[in-house]
């Protein structure tokens, strides 16, 4: 690589000198500054007082802390894993060539581009007692013989077509689309009339009042709050890693599918041996992001406020900022600045773990 000349210099110091001063001013001194903090008992109005490890030895006894650290492993774990398998298959299914695919495109990555406050208000609404997804759980339980009767009726008219088509066409497709418009025209008709000879019956109208926010209980060792900000979590993340991916798949040569197909290779395994191989640097990015994002949840669990209890929704983050700037309480900068060190270290184990363990092996070193 050439060196830059000496009366260029001064240039390329006046493009880069910005981001250095931030990064000092924002990054180097406040890291140094918190961890400093984290070593005395400080308020914001009176002068910091050295206490050496006391503030790190609390944050090993208090409740609240070891409940914030476990919801956001948790929740670090269960949205990562989501997100990434949901973000892949969806990258995968787009990245065909039909027709109006665009359109699809365009429609799944639209909740990424919405403010967070907006989402969270709104997913605030979708989860009140009489709100939308009640009212969705106890539709579903009412009708929900009527449409698993469809389902089925759907599948066996496709799964019909396609052997009737497969003995004169071997190359047909079971998810050919104009297979699956006739499954679908004659799967109507006939719930229609299965429907109005009374085969199949709806159940009675259930009230569902589950509470979704301001509730202690849990589900599998989780508080249901935190499983409500995992579903909007995934909602407004998943579009952007699915653009990832979808930019990682357009990268590999329709060549290796070619010849993989030639030697006999079905769908599946050229997903596994062709697709995730290829989409490791991607892969990596992804993960990397996936992981520091999930741990620095922030905004969703501000944003609830009063609408939820204290410990069902808190997460590192969160503590940081409440041990800090409580509400109605004395300030604890040092013990909130000792939690900030906390999660920071947590956060480069956890991504250097994740390189260590092999994500990245013959993609990202």
């Amino acid at each position: 690589m050439s060196m830059i000349s000496k009366q260029h210099r001064p240039y390329a110091y006046l493009f880069v000198g910005p981001l250095v001063v931030s990064f000092i001013i924002f990054f180097v001194i406040a890291f140094l500054r918190t961890a400093y903090f984290s070593f005395t008992d400080y308020d914001l109005f009176n002068e910091p007082k050295w206490v050496g490890l006391d503030n790190y030895i609390q944050l090993l006894t208090e409740d609240l802390f070891l409940t914030a650290l476990t919801n956001s492993v948790a929740y670090m774990v269960i949205v990562t894993v989501i997100q990434i398998s949901l973000a892949l298959v969806i990258a995968v299914l787009l990245n065909q060539k039909l027709r109006g695919i665009l359109v699809f495109r365009t429609a799944y990555y639209f909740p990424s581009i919405l403010s967070s406050a907006a989402v969270t208000l709104v997913f605030m609404w979708i989860y009140q007692r009489t709100g939308f997804l009640n009212f969705a759980i106890g539709w579903f339980l009412k009708y929900y013989p009527v449409l698993l009767t469809f389902v089925g009726l759907f599948a066996g008219l496709q799964l019909l077509q396609f052997l009737w088509e497969r003995r004169q066409d071997p190359e047909v497709k079971w998810h050919d689309p104009a297979l699956g418009l006739i499954s679908l025209i004659g799967s109507l008709v006939l719930l229609w009339l299965v429907v109005g000879m009374d085969w199949i019956t709806a159940n009675e109208a259930v009230k569902v009042e589950m509470v979704w926010l301001n509730t202690r209980q849990t589900f599998l060792g989780l508080p249901v709050t935190l499983w409500a900000i995992i579903i909007q979590n995934i909602y407004t993340t998943v579009p952007t890693l699915m653009l990832m991916f979808l930019a990682g798949l357009q990268d590999i040569p329709k060549t290796v599918y070619e010849a993989a197909t030639l030697d006999g290779a079905n769908p599946l395994q050229q997903f596994l041996f062709i697709t995730v191989p290829m989409l490791r640097p991607v892969l990596f990015l992804v993960l990397t992001l996936s992981l520091i994002g999930t741990l620095q949840l922030f905004d969703q669990v501000a944003l609830l406020g009063t609408a939820a209890p204290l410990e069902s929704r808190i997460t590192l983050a969160y503590y940081v900022f409440n041990s800090a700037f409580p509400a109605g309480g004395t300030p604890n900068v040092g013990l909130g600045s000792a939690a900030a060190i906390v999660l920071a270290g947590l956060t480069l184990v956890v991504v250097y773990l994740q390189r260590l363990i092999g994500i990245s092996e013959g993609g990202v070193k």
